[in-house]
């Protein structure tokens, strides 16, 4: 998310979660962003500052500057780095890129260490491929902490979603799928498939 319009739209549907990425590379990189469009959302949506291998200091800096409440980490971060975020009272979702079952082994790296996973397809880029995994992968996985699916999620995967069964898969990261155009979500899209499954 990145403009205030968008962004005003979006809220009204109370989404749990919503993301701003500070990722300069990234067609959504939310440049210049005012506090107050994160600050004034209602209390029920937390937002997340999205980052890519960015410093704790960084980080600190950007949660302080904004009053982000959770950071979602995107790139190489160690589980250390997520326990000292954690210790901070920061929510730390965790993303995972997926290929096959063997990238399920990092998530036993991070076990105590983070609020949520979010699990995404692996791709050459950081996250906002439009792609999928088989989440098959996950189904009967032995997971411990709650997850979010994210990739390539469209508004035919409704079905789907709602038959996928594990006990600690909490929703769906809803991005590239449903945007007009990157960083501007389709709020037509959005209400429609959130009236239909949530």
């Amino acid at each position: 998310m990145r403009d205030a319009g968008n962004i005003s739209a979006v809220a009204t549907m109370h989404p749990d979660y919503m993301g701003f990425i500070f990722y300069p590379p990234s067609p959504r990189y939310c440049s210049g962003l005012k506090p107050d469009l994160v600050e004034f959302l209602p209390g029920d949506i937390m937002p997340v500052a999205v980052t890519v291998d960015m410093s704790e200091s960084a980080i600190i800096s950007l949660v302080e500057e904004y009053g982000f409440k959770a950071v979602q980490l995107h790139g190489n971060e160690s589980p250390e780095l997520c326990g000292r975020l954690i210790d901070r009272g920061l929510t730390v979702l965790k993303a995972i890129s997926i290929k096959g079952k063997e990238s399920l082994r990092r998530v036993n790296d991070y076990a105590g260490a983070v609020s949520l996973f979010v699990f995404d397809t692996a791709t050459p880029s950081k996250g906002g491929s439009g792609l999928k995994f088989d989440w098959g992968i996950l189904e009967g996985a032995d997971l411990t902490t709650d997850f979010l699916l994210s990739g390539g999620i469209g508004p035919e995967d409704k079905e789907k979603i709602l038959e996928f069964d594990h006990p600690h898969f909490i929703g769906v990261d809803l991005n590239s799928r449903f945007e007009i155009a990157p960083g501007i979500k389709d709020v037509g899209l959005l209400r429609g498939f959130m009236k239909a499954n949530f």
